[in-house]
């Protein structure tokens, strides 16, 4: 190899190091965040970035989780946000893979994510015949996101379950709208002032009532 195709791999190789690293750090800081904004919209768009870099090569498959963790995150997704008459919802904007790919870089997340929606099979199977989420049918499971949509309903066997879907419900509401769509959708909504751009609370509302959840 030539001495300038050397450094072309090694400035390469930086540069994916530092990408690396950086959604490493990302993935971190959403594990551990507790307020309201659980990611900067800027290392959010990171996140988008190296998502769509990763579907230029074909269509997305799951990093952090395994298959079925992830095509049960992408009907939460789909029952959260789901498309209205003015955007598209939350699985076509790819909060599923927004939330996957963050998993793969961090374990605490991973964690959060396998086991929360593992304790949903779980749930699932108890109360509909060993169905798991995804195959019961569409009132069971939000006959099941009911319980758990809403803190009135803690309870000691329930709690893991809201404790979980409150996460889940804020990462996909943040997935959605740091995406392009989600970023129209806040147009149409008339929020213009966008030079810091964080998710405006009005909007998360707005966005989480679109839900069938009641």
């Amino acid at each position: 190899m030539s001495e300038e195709g050397v450094r072309s791999q090694e400035t390469g190789d930086r540069s994916l190091g530092t990408r690396r690293d950086l959604l490493i750090r990302i993935g971190a800081a959403v594990s551990l965040a507790a307020g309201a904004e659980l990611l900067p919209a800027q290392e959010a768009q990171h996140v988008h970035q190296a998502v769509a870099q990763d579907k230029a090569a074909g269509p997305y498959k799951p990093k952090g989780l395994t298959a079925h963790e992830y095509a049960t995150l992408q009907r939460l997704a789909d029952l959260i946000i789901p498309a209205d008459e003015h955007s598209k919802g939350a699985l076509e904007a790819g909060a599923a893979d927004f939330i996957d790919f963050l998993c793969a870089s961090s374990d605490d997340m991973r964690d959060i994510y396998t086991g929360g929606l593992a304790w949903l099979d779980e749930q699932m199977k108890h109360r509909y015949n060993g169905k798991d989420f995804l195959g019961a049918l569409p009132a069971q499971q939000t006959a099941m996101l009911d319980l758990i949509a809403w803190r009135k309903n803690e309870s000691p066997e329930l709690n893991p379950g809201i404790h979980f879907f409150t996460w889940a419900r804020r990462m996909v509401a943040e997935g959605f709208y740091t995406s392009p769509i989600g970023m129209k959708e806040l147009r149409y909504m008339g929020n213009s002032a966008m030079a810091e751009f964080s998710v405006p609370q009005a909007a998360l509302d707005y966005a989480l009532k679109r839900s069938p959840l009641v």
